[in-house]
């Protein structure tokens, strides 16, 4: 665990002082010798918000005193400029860009893919409609949202906690494009992804390299029987009769995609709740359903090129419902992290909280992925509470990095005492769910 803490010591460092060193003078934040300097800024929102993401100007100001720079309040207001947001922008990347890597969960079944497993998800935040030049929105948004929004896209590492992301584009950007949905992956690796990122080529490409996926199927998909017998999964569960199936098939009428599809009746209180939810879905859209649709209501449907001797149909009900674990890491970043929310009403310091809450927030994994990620029963809300209470210790000694490794210890000892999930018997967690597919419980 020590390369670990002297990895992330090292990242931390360096991308809080000589990177943000450079981006000041990249970006024109600093262009002549000033007190505040591009590291003292970058340190002073980065930790000032993760300590508490509430903060006021006094607060960042006193904050300001820790790195060692003595500023006013509406001395630091006046510095939220187009330029301090492309400095802390820069940062970002230059965060993101470094990617580190913990001891794999203890979670039996996760390492039986040694590639990891790969979450891939985006968000969406909201931005003051003066930023929409920069950060324009989707169309079908604007009337709810106004016309600027920030996409955060994320590939996350559901064995080693292996962050990539948040990759930050307009909300008008397209999924299935992004970076982190483009990127290759190790082979032996397994890809979690929602339908927003279904896509028969890029499967066909995963599958030539070695990596497993799991996937929903989309609704109007192309499928082919052992027998070659042609149609869309409607067609193929209209007279199924068991409550679960696994059999071969092809994917896409023109690439053919040799995989499996693993179909599960729905519960009867579930599938009535999924034709609600579709019957007012279509009152909304005013228009009528595809008949794929209707069935998957009463089926929960997966495609996969795992092979059964890897996972069998249980296991892969159980692991599909991890992709939800990088949902509960937006949350983390939304409830806890606060980084969709501002005290503000100024585009331009909105923007640069936005960015330097996101920064906080990749800082922040890094100290769990030191603390207690190989826990299986691991709480990152808990967890995240014990950083923000250190954040400001982290600040005062950002530019030495023995010093950092000693308050990284510090944060290592006080997680072994708790931040744990409860195991819960009505509703078990899913790191349970997942241990118990190898414990025989």
């Amino acid at each position: 665990m020590s390369g670990i803490v002297a990895d992330v010591a090292e990242a931390m460092q360096i991308v809080l002082t000589s990177t943000a060193e450079a981006a000041a003078c990249n970006s024109g934040f600093v262009q002549r010798r000033s007190k505040l300097t591009g590291p003292a800024f970058v340190q002073t929102l980065t930790f000032g918000w993760l300590s508490n993401p509430e903060a006021t100007l006094e607060d960042l100001a006193q904050t300001a005193s820790t790195v060692g720079v003595s500023i006013s309040p509406q001395g630091l207001d006046q510095r939220f400029t187009p330029q301090a947001a492309a400095c802390v922008l820069e940062v970002l990347q230059a965060a993101v860009a470094r990617v580190l890597t913990a001891d794999a969960v203890a979670i039996p079944i996760l390492q039986r893919f040694p590639g990891g497993v790969m979450i891939l998800d985006s968000t969406t935040l909201a931005l003051p409609d003066p930023l929409a030049c920069q950060w324009p929105s989707c169309i079908r948004e604007t009337a709810t949202s106004g016309t600027a929004s920030l996409k955060l896209h994320v590939r996350f590492d559901l064995l080693h906690g292996t962050l990539r992301g948040p990759v930050v584009q307009a909300g008008c950007s397209s999924d299935k494009k992004s970076p982190p949905a483009q990127a290759a992956l190790p082979p032996q690796a397994l890809h979690l992804a929602d339908l927003g990122y279904f896509n028969i080529d890029r499967l066909q490409q995963l599958n030539d390299d070695g990596v497993h996926w799991l996937t929903r199927l989309l609704p109007k998909t192309q499928l082919f029987d052992a027998m070659g017998r042609g149609g869309t999964i409607s067609t193929l569960l209209a007279h199924e009769k068991r409550p679960a199936i696994d059999i071969p098939v092809q994917l896409g009428k023109a690439r053919r995609l040799s995989c499996r599809l693993l179909a599960i009746r729905a519960p009867a209180a579930v599938a009535a709740q999924r034709r609600k939810r579709l019957q007012r879905n279509i009152q909304h859209r005013k228009r009528q359903a595809h008949p794929d649709r209707w069935t998957l209501t009463e089926w929960t449907v997966y495609v996969t090129n795992v092979p059964g001797e890897l996972m069998n149909l249980q296991e892969a009900q159980v692991i599909a419902r991890c992709r939800w674990q990088v949902e509960l890491l937006f949350k983390l970043w939304k409830q806890y992290g606060r980084i969709d929310e501002s005290r503000s009403q100024r585009p331009w310091r909105i923007l640069c909280e936005v960015y330097a809450k996101l920064l906080g927030m990749v800082v922040q994994h890094w100290v769990l992925l030191v603390s207690c990620w190989s826990y299986a029963n691991r709480s990152l809300p808990k967890a995240a509470r014990t950083v923000r209470r250190h954040a400001l210790h982290l600040a005062a000694v950002v530019a030495h990095r023995q010093l950092v490794c000693k308050t990284l210890e510090i944060i290592q000892r006080c997680l072994k005492q708790g931040c744990r999930i409860d195991r819960r018997h009505q509703q078990p967690s899913t790191f349970q769910l997942l241990l118990k597919l190898t414990e025989g419980g």
